[in-house]
């Protein structure tokens, strides 16, 4: 029950699961919709969906739902006048919302449904989050030392802040490893089916296979071997990649290929 937010009319808290990162591309698999009307009673709507294309495994270990829980499942365009009413008249709330709506606007213009942010107050408590823990060396020594940080910006002072910091991390959380191989393993956010840090190129089975663009779910062989003229292209045009990435690309094009470990 919401006790601490004053409602004028409904606020709908959303999530939804899918099939990847990409919110261009991304599938629902999954949503979740709480509504808290004003008067202090509560729906609540959850639906598995069949996405209509395979879910890969990097976003099964996310969430948990795989191929062959959502084989008999409806598709979203079944779904979608029924959740656009039920979200009508609604405020909308999540964590990392823009992500969420992205995804659900882009299956409600699929299925030929309408749908709009208009004149609807959206919250993010991811943000309300980043902005109250802020950013910067000195919120996050703040945080995790209990002092404000003197001279900051002053090398020396930043220096010594952030290992303070480090170490009452290492003293708060018991699940972060104590050497600096495995630390420096834990800061790694890359998924564990990601070729590269930004998983432009991830593992399927144990072929790097590109996860972006025209070639989208072909492995790195296959596009060498047939069109090579595309990721020279790649390395000399596409802004938007990895130094990372491009350095894979220039060993395919020599015949080295990425090897899982």
């Amino acid at each position: 029950m919401v006790k601490n937010l004053d409602l004028e009319k409904p606020i709908a808290i959303l999530d939804v699961e899918t099939t990847g990162k990409d919110r261009n591309t991304a599938k629902i698999v999954e949503i979740a919709i709480l509504k808290a009307h004003p008067d202090g009673t509560e729906e609540f709507k959850a639906k598995r969906i069949n996405p209509g294309i395979l879910i890969p495994s990097r976003a099964t270990v996310v969430h948990g739902i795989t191929d062959d829980d959502v084989k008999d499942a409806p598709r979203f365009v079944d779904y979608a006048k029924g959740i656009a009413s039920f979200l009508n008249g609604c405020d909308l709330c999540g964590c990392n919302i823009e992500y969420d709506l992205q995804v659900l606007e882009s299956e409600f213009k699929n299925a030929g449904v309408e749908f709009s942010r208009d004149d609807r107050s959206i919250i993010d408590c991811l943000t309300i989050f980043r902005k109250k823990e802020g950013h910067t060396l000195e919120a996050a020594y703040r945080k995790y030392c209990g002092k404000e940080l003197i001279n900051a910006h002053s090398a020396e002072s930043d220096v010594r802040a952030t290992l303070e910091i480090l170490e009452s991390q290492l003293e708060i959380y018991d699940d972060l490893p104590r050497d600096v191989v495995g630390l420096c393993g834990a800061c790694d956010e890359r998924d564990e089916d990601s070729v590269d840090k930004d998983g432009k190129l991830i593992w399927e089975e144990r072929e790097a296979t590109f996860d972006f663009g025209k070639y989208r779910g072909r492995t790195l062989k296959d596009v060498a071997s047939t069109d090579s003229d595309y990721l020279h292209w790649l390395i000399t045009n596409a802004s938007n990649l990895s130094r990372e990435v491009k350095d894979i690309l220039e060993d395919v094009l020599k015949g080295e290929f990425p090897i899982r470990g």
